[in-house]
């Protein structure tokens, strides 16, 4: 597997869609306006409306903080809490966030429905874990708490916390094992 590091300082900052709040951007596929798929960490530190994404669907887990409701134009109401509190939702439903006290930062995946299919894991890492390859799949595993490694690759670094491993097959692909203790959030993307 083609097996790529991204360190938490690399992640790009950026303005949201709509300019309410930032973001730090873990990746995007392809890295274009019109992606397939994107990771980042959002930065909320007020209440604010959330970005809408036509076509796509949409993941965020918390990832510190004391919480946050979000109010859907339906009429949804959903809390996050702590530690690690989670919602998916569409990238057209329009929502507010109301933070409980002070500032928290998200874990944030959107895709594009049509194009592929993701799903978000919350996993503990206790030694090693075993990716095989699969044809148009790709993992990209955040660092929530703890430490990683590549099994058998020295030449990417360790992972610590808030840093990402991207995975993705290739035609010389073998299985790829990552080893250490923590706590990760396993997305595994794949063609439609």
């Amino acid at each position: 597997m083609r097996v790529t590091r991204l360190p938490a300082h690399e992640y790009r900052r950026m303005r949201w869609k709509n300019n309410r709040g930032w973001t730090r951007e873990i990746l995007r596929v392809p890295d274009s306006d019109d992606y397939d798929w994107r990771a980042s960490i959002a930065e909320i530190d007020g209440n604010c409306d959330f970005s809408t994404f036509p076509g796509c669907d949409r993941v965020l887990v918390l990832l510190s903080g004391d919480g946050m409701r979000l109010d859907f134009a339906d009429g949804r109401s959903i809390e996050l809490d702590p530690p690690h509190g989670r919602i998916a939702f569409h990238g057209e439903d329009a929502a507010t966030c109301s933070l409980r006290d002070g500032a928290t930062h998200d874990f944030n995946l959107i895709w594009k429905r049509a194009r592929v299919r993701a799903e978000l894991l919350h996993r503990p890492l206790v030694g090693p874990m075993v990716f095989l390859p699969e044809p148009d799949t790709t993992w990209l595993i955040h660092v929530l708490g703890g430490r990683a490694v590549v099994k058998d690759r020295p030449d990417i670094a360790a992972l610590d916390m808030g840093d990402s491993v991207l995975m993705q097959a290739s035609e010389d692909a073998t299985r790829c094992i990552l080893d250490g203790g923590g706590e990760l959030l396993l997305v595994r993307v794949a063609s439609v």
